[in-house]
């Protein structure tokens, strides 16, 4: 099977919806501040961004990943979401749910349980659109369900259940997901 997908015209058609695309900001934006970064400024198609610092996902006590190889995607309206590479990520304490979605952007997204713990704590992509050849099968979690955290911070979850960005205090919003974000 190939690790590539190539947009038909409703992926073509879905990526045109959106109105802003990082070249102009909302006026319900939130003017980032010096080492600030507002999700209004991300772009549309998303950016991969190699991020060194130290990022870290726990269950309880225990370790379910740990690297400073990690990269994020940077998306419109989003937080960013970090992708580890699964060298550096506990695999033999995951399992697929079963459970599949697509992106637009990104490709065919396959969600996994911990074993034995909570479900639905991350995803990965096996199969990308060649954009996102970088993230293709490297692991991101929701921090509503681990302890996410980068550089020692514990990140804060992007609201709406959906969603997997990661809220670091250099972030600002709105974000995607909070009331009157989405469909824009």
């Amino acid at each position: 099977m190939s690790t590539f997908l190539e947009p038909d015209r409703d992926i073509l058609e879905h990526r045109q919806r959106w109105r802003y695309r990082g070249d102009d900001r909302p006026d319900f934006a939130i003017p980032p501040g010096p080492g600030e970064e507002s999700v209004w400024d991300y772009p549309r198609p998303p950016r991969i961004v190699v991020d060194p610092r130290r990022v870290e996902v726990f269950f309880d006590d225990e370790s379910i990943a740990m690297t400073t190889q990690a990269v994020r995607v940077l998306e419109t309206a989003s937080p960013p979401t970090f992708y580890i590479p699964p060298a550096d990520v506990a695999l033999h304490r995951l399992v697929e749910s079963g459970q599949r979605s697509m992106c637009e952007w990104k490709g065919l997204a396959v969600d996994f349980d911990l074993a034995d713990g909570p479900r639905s704590v991350g995803w990965c992509y096996p199969r990308v659109f060649p954009e996102f050849e970088t993230i293709a099968g490297w692991f991101a979690f929701y921090p509503a369900m681990l302890d996410c955290r980068v550089a020692g911070e514990r990140v804060r979850a992007q609201p709406g259940g959906y969603y997997g960005g990661w809220i670091t205090g250099e972030i600002v919003g709105p974000v995607k997901g909070e009331p009157g974000c989405d469909g824009l």
